[in-house]
C-alpha cells in the first residue's frame, strides 16, 4: 500500500533469540564488571588505608600499636577465607577474596610500620655489590619474606580440597607480583616512588636501584602477563555466576599488578591516587626536638 519491499520470507529453521539466553548473557556481563570494579575499588582503598596509617605512626609514633590495633582485622580475615571455603557461591568467592586482601593488609602494614621486616635495619654499605649486596638486601625483609610464606603454605593447606580456593588464588596473586616487584626494585627500574617510603624504612631505599630495566623487568612482565591470560580465559570460559565473579576478581587484580609494574616505566603520576588522602611527612623541624628552659 505504501510502496515499500514486502518484508522478506522468514528462514526455514530459524528460531528467534531466546529471551532467557540474552538475559542470562547480560547477567554474566554485570557479575564480571562488578566483580572487576569492586577489586579495584579494594586495591585503592587497602593500599590508601595503609598508608594512612604508617603516615599517622609516623608522625605521632605508636607503630606497635598501629600493628596491634589491626591484628582484629586479621583475625577477621582468617574467619573470612575459613567461612568461604565450603561457600561456592558469589557470596564465598567475596568473602574470600576480601579475607585474603585483610591477612595480606596487615602482613603489609606490620611490613611498612617497621615491626616485622628482617634482621638488617641499616643502609647498604657504599661499594656493595653483587651477591653481598644481595644477601643484604634479602636481610632487610627477611622476616618479612618468611612471614609471607608460612601464610602461603597455610593457605594452601587449609585450601586444599576446598569448594572454594579464590582465598588461595588471590594471596598467591598478591606474592607472586610483590616478590617481582622487589627483585625489580633491587635490580633496577627507570621509575621508584620512593614518597610513600615510610621513616622506619628509609634504609630501604640505599637498595633501589634507580636506572635502566635490567632483564629481570621482561621476565616479570611476562610472567604477570601469562597469568592475566590464564584468569581471563578462564573468566571468558566461565560457566556459572560463581566462576564468573571468583575469576573476574583475579582477572582485575591480576590486571593491577601488571599495570603497577609498568608504572615503574611509564612516567605517569600514580602517586596523587593516594597523595591527597594523606596527611603531609614529617618534616625534619618536625622531628626537632621543642626547645626551652
Amino acid at each position: 500500500m505504501f510502496g515499500g519491499p514486502a518484508p522478506p520470507p522468514p528462514i526455514s529453521g530459524a528460531l528467534p533469540p531466546d529471551p532467557q539466553h540474552i538475559w542470562v548473557q547480560k547477567k554474566d556481563i554485570f557479575v564480571s564488571w562488578i566483580a572487576a570494579l569492586f577489586a579495584l575499588f579494594a586495591w585503592w582503598f587497602f593500599t590508601g588505608a595503609i598508608l594512612l596509617v604508617v603516615r599517622r605512626a609516623d608522625r605521632n609514633g605508636g607503630h606497635r600499636i598501629a600493628v596491634l590495633a589491626g591484628v582484629p582485622f586479621a583475625v577477621l580475615g582468617a574467619a573470612l577465607v575459613q567461612m568461604s571455603l565450603g561457600l561456592n557461591t558469589v557470596t564465598g568467592a567475596y568473602l574470600g577474596f576480601i579475607g585474603a586482601l585483610l591477612i595480606w593488609g596487615w602482613i603489609e602494614l606490620a611490613f611498612l610500620a617497621g615491626v616485622i621486616t628482617g634482621h638488617v635495619q641499616s643502609d647498604c654499605p657504599p661499594g656493595l655489590s653483587g651477591v653481598p649486596r644481595f644477601v643484604r638486601a634479602f636481610g632487610t625483609v627477611s622476616y618479612h619474606e618468611l612471614l609471607l610464606v608460612v601464610t602461603l603454605w597455610t593457605l594452601v593447606a587449609v585450601s586444599t580440597g576446598a569448594d572454594n580456593r579464590v582465598a588461595l588464588a588471590t594471596y598467591l596473586v598478591l606474592f607472586l607480583a610483590r616478590i617481582c616487584a622487589k627483585l625489580n626494585l633491587y635490580f633496577g627500574v627507570p621509575r621508584i616512588n620512593t614518597e610513600f617510603v615510610p621513616d622506619r624504612l628509609a634504609h630501604l631505599k640505599t637498595y633501589f636501584t634507580q636506572g635502566p630495566i635490567t632483564l629481570a623487568f621482561p621476565i616479570a612482565v611476562t610472567v604477570l602477563t601469562a597469568l592475566l591470560a590464564v584468569c581471563a580465559e578462564r573468566l571468558w570460559h566461565a560457566g556459572n555466576e560463581v566462576t564468573i565473579a571468583g575469576f573476574g576478581l583475579l582477572t582485575a587484580l591480576a590486571a593491577l599488578a601488571l599495570l603497577e609494574h609498568w608504572l615503574m616505566v611509564v612516567p605517569l603520576p600514580d602517586a596523587k591516587l593516594w597523595r591527597w588522602m594523606l596527611p603531609a611527612p614529617k618534616t625534619k623541624l618536625d622531628k626537632e626536638e621543642p626547645h626551652g628552659f
